[in-house]
């Protein structure tokens, strides 16, 4: 692999020895490849970065310069390739920030202490980022292209309905607000400031990550901290060390700490939809399990951040981040609650359900080879769930023979989930129209599966009925 070939010979110009070992480090969120090489006798080791994109390599590298000349913990960069797409770093190990949140009580101190150095970042002069930042300012363009992220990788996909023309007529105004923040706000952003992207070495939080930062609105960096979608923070901890960021800030700025309070709501409700883009293309686009499995908090997000003000002010945001956040497919089964096993209905027309779990795989049955209730006038108003049709189905005999062998073939894999301790498992029924007859088997077949395995929680979802029930 070319990669691991480059990031070698750095490490042997750096150290002057091979690395014995070049490991791949699990891909976060973007596309850059991440090595780890270590000595031959495990003294040392470095982490190798291959980037994707030739102006994030020189964002980080500049900017990681800027950083440590003002004392702000990051990483040591030991060497980088001529043309900046390859370079090592020092290796902060495995222990991120994120990886050791716990209770409130116990993660105070090194919160405050991430909080404060995201200050001191955020108040280093312009003027020593001028060449460093391959970013223009956060900007009206750069919230409109966030706003529609969310527009068209969730909010579209999530199949709710909105008014386009009115909600175009909110993000403009939220653009207006965001922007029109006072300039005594405003420092250095590090855009993705969450605590995956603060490592704890030695005991102290160190920043990685910060290629995408420029000069922007500084509360944005603190909320995106607190606010992080899967971080187990209270509501109550959030806003006490909000409070303590704004305070400390204040006071190395000079300005009022109520200015920044005052603007929490509208930068939570901001992150929160650029949050679930980014979940959109990254989870239900790409299929990354983690961004699937954040998809449930961060609509918990959402909703908090919608109030009074919030639904006066952009009405038909309000709206759609309110059936957003009572969307409960997103939810995925906790690995406490065991089993559930989810039996769809759908139309092969709109394609096969979505699988949010993150696992893929399941079961898809084809009821298009039976008789269509949905061909006679009488049925065509009435569903599966309906006596006349299920009267039709149940005499004909064909149907209930079909769902008794697919229930057969899933029980071997309900067994084995069990045995295993997977907690997702996904069964469909399709049919033409979604109606008639994938509902009916549906329906038959969570019955029987609940009947079967008891102990397995059993959801039935008809997705072209928009109904969702558990048994």
């Amino acid at each position: 692999m070319e990669d691991i070939k480059i990031l070698s010979e750095l490490f042997t110009k750096h150290f002057g020895i091979a690395p014995a070992e070049v490991r791949p480090i699990a891909q976060a969120g973007g596309d850059r490849r991440y090595f780890r090489l270590v000595a031959p006798d495990g003294s040392f080791s470095a982490i190798g970065t291959s980037g994707d994109d030739i102006s994030d390599c020189c964002a980080f590298l500049a900017l990681q310069s800027v950083l440590k000349s003002h004392g702000i913990p990051v990483p040591e960069i030991y060497v980088k390739s001529r043309n900046y797409m390859h370079y090592l770093q020092q290796d902060l190990g495995d222990v991120s920030l994120f990886s050791i949140l716990g209770n409130d009580h116990d993660c105070s101190d090194v919160v405050k202490r991430t909080l404060s150095n995201l200050v001191r970042m955020q108040l280093i002069p312009e003027e020593d980022f001028e060449r460093a930042v391959q970013y223009g300012p956060f900007g009206r363009r750069l919230v409109m292209w966030d706003l529609n992220y969310f527009k068209y990788e969730f909010l579209k996909p999530s199949g709710v309905q909105f008014d386009e023309f009115c909600l175009e007529d909110d993000f403009e105004l939220m653009a207006d607000d965001l922007v029109g923040v006072d300039w005594s706000q405003w420092g250095f952003m590090m855009r993705d400031c969450q605590s995956r992207n603060v490592m704890i070495y030695d005991g102290t939080p160190y920043f990685i990550d910060f290629q995408g930062g420029r000069l922007g609105p500084s509360v944005y960096d603190a909320v995106s901290f607190l606010w992080q979608a899967k971080a187990p923070f209270s509501e109550e901890f959030r806003m006490e060390m909000f409070r303590y960021y704004a305070e400390e800030y204040a006071a190395q700025r000079g300005c009022d700490p109520e200015a920044l309070m005052k603007n929490l709501p509208m930068f939570r409700l901001f992150r929160a939809l650029q949050v679930l883009g980014a979940y959109g293309f990254r989870g239900l686009v790409q299929r990354r399990s983690h961004f699937l499995e954040s998809i449930s908090p961060a609509l918990r997000n959402l909703a908090s951040a919608i109030d009074s003000e919030m639904t006066e002010r952009y009405p038909e945001l309000a709206s759609v981040c309110r059936e957003l956040a009572a969307d409960r497919r997103f939810d995925s089964p906790s690995k406490d609650s065991g089993l559930t096993v989810t039996v769809f209905s759908f139309s092969y027309k709109r394609g096969y359900p979505d699988d949010f779990s993150g696992n893929g795989g399941g079961f898809m049955f084809d009821c298009r080879g039976m008789h269509n209730p949905g061909r006679y006038d009488q049925f065509k108003p009435l569903t599966g769930m309906d006596a006349p049709v299920i009267e039709f189905l149940k005499g004909r005999g064909e149907a209930d023979r079909f769902v008794k062998k697919a229930v057969d073939m899933v029980t071997p894999s309900v067994e084995c989930y069990f045995r295993r301790g997977f907690n997702s498992l996904q069964i469909g029924f399709g049919c033409t129209g979604g109606r008639h007859r994938s509902v009916y088997c549906a329906e038959r077949a969570a019955a029987q599966i609940k009947m079967r395995f008891p102990e397995a929680n059993v959801v039935v979802v008809h997705r072209e009925q928009g109904i969702r029930k558990e048994l």
